[in-house]
């Protein structure tokens, strides 16, 4: 036997000893022993509120399609993968798992066919919640949901990229077994809204930066990157810790307004917040609304943000309303921006949020304003305002039009943000329009309810 035979049979050795390896692994961490659950109507509508707290609709529902019949792209640097059908639909759907099946997938990441999910499902936030609610949400998908025939779509993963069973090491490394711990230097209201942000609202899969493996850097407030700000989707999902460009200058009763609402007097939510609190939050139960806005308050800024940021003297107001503009960023401001935002930069009230001391606008990375200028965007609908407002897109305006536009704004009134530069522009805009398009087979298009 020559040389290279002798390493190509090594190597399929050693390749089929790590696919074995990782079927013994993700065996044992989706054993799990037969429960009994009741499918009474208090269950099944406790579950359809713990479906609520953990936002099962946003990612498994696409646009125009029906509800929890998957189909919803998410993009990933790999490509995109796309979420599944659960509802209880015995061919296409979750409607043949028993309870340790699905107990398996929501807090293992174990796929019934024994093979690893994608870490896109927050399993490893979902894995601290208590088997009651886990009972409880298994009781609402079998008997509360109407099923819908739809298969799955495949991931735009290149082949190889895409086995999954090398995920059961990614797992055994970065997915470790836990429970909820309470912290007790905290009441029962700042615990309550610790658990709801650390579990069901996976708030973490989002706002926790990722490392080199796609690993969360932090799943709780043990580690210092926890909530510090990550981006996801192409979003900047903004740091929820008490730094000057996260949560600092928000009070509590502006966060619950914000959750149960998707707008405060100077804010809106939009791009995937906003269904985060369409589908999700605004849904909550007041008393669990204020617990989660009271923990996040007792966040301190990680240690690589800064607490306070210098005051600022406001010229932009002055200047706009004098129209002498001067830049090119001003002028298309007015000409694009201020009907609506105003020359002081700060909106009008619930309706058009202000520009002006946002955080999410001054946010030392600008992923999201740039992406929001170019895509437009939408408040989320809610039973706290009467009506929803859109914004335009502006695409039509060059990378050249979009960097001055975004740098007078992010560094316009008192705000202060580093300059953002045409490459980056030109990145996300490529982003944007070459995102997959979402899955939805025509016979299950249709307008959909909640």
């Amino acid at each position: 036997m020559n040389t290279f035979s002798k390493t190509v049979l090594l190597a399929v050795v050693l390749l089929g000893g790590a696919y074995g390896g990782s079927k013994w692994l993700t065996r044992q961490q989706g054993e799990a022993g037969q429960t009994a659950v009741e499918f009474n109507e208090e269950t099944i509508r406790r579950g359809e509120y713990v479906a609520r707290l953990s936002d099962c609709f946003a990612c498994h529902t696409a646009p125009s399609s029906q509800p929890y019949a998957g189909g919803l792209a998410m993009q990933t640097p790999l490509g995109a993968i796309y979420s599944t059908n659960i509802t209880p639909d015995k061919e296409t759907g979750i409607g043949s798992y028993s309870y340790a099946q699905f107990k398996a997938a929501l807090q293992h990441g174990i796929r019934v066919d024994g093979t690893p999910l994608y870490p896109a499902m927050p399993y490893l936030s979902y894995a601290i919640m208590p088997d009651d609610e886990i009972q409880a949400l298994y009781a609402y998908f079998m008997k509360g949901v109407q099923p819908v025939k739809q298969e799955n779509a495949a991931s735009t993963i290149p082949p190889v990229l895409n086995w999954r069973w090398p995920l059961a090491y990614w797992q055994a490394w970065f997915a470790p077994q836990r429970d909820f711990v309470a912290d007790k230097r905290h009441n029962a209201q700042i615990n309550r809204g610790k658990y709801l942000v650390e579990g069901p609202g996976h708030c973490g899969a989002c706002h926790t930066p990722r490392g080199v493996a796609y690993q969360e850097k932090a799943l709780s407030e043990d580690g210092q990157h926890f909530l510090s700000g990550a981006v996801i989707d192409g979003w900047r999902a903004k740091s929820l810790r008490g730094n000057a460009r996260g949560l600092a200058s928000w009070k509590t009763e502006e966060l619950a307004d914000f959750f149960a609402s998707g707008r405060t007097e100077r804010s809106a939510a939009f791009g995937a917040m906003a269904e985060v609190v369409e589908h999700s939050t605004r849904y909550w139960k007041p008393e669990d609304i204020q617990a989660m806005a009271a923990y996040l308050k007792t966040l301190p800024p990680a240690p690589h943000q800064e607490a306070t940021l210098p005051a600022k003297q406001d010229t932009t107001t002055a200047m706009l309303r004098s129209g002498k503009y001067n830049s090119r960023g001003a002028l298309l401001y007015a000409e694009h921006c201020m009907a609506c935002h105003r020359a002081d930069g700060n909106g009008v009230a619930r309706i058009f949020p202000a520009l002006n001391q946002n955080s999410a606008v001054y946010s030392k990375h600008p992923q999201s304003v740039i992406q929001v200028t170019l895509e437009g965007g939408r408040t989320p609908d809610s039973r706290h305002d009467a009506m929803t407002f859109s914004m335009p897109a502006f695409k039509h305006l060059s990378d050249e039009d979009i960097t001055d536009l975004v740098n007078f704004v992010r560094n316009g009134w008192s705000n202060q943000a580093p300059e953002v530069s045409r490459k980056e522009v030109a990145e996300i805009r490529g982003f944007v329009n070459g995102k997959a398009p979402n899955f939805v087979p025509q016979a299950s298009a249709g307008a959909h309810h909640e």
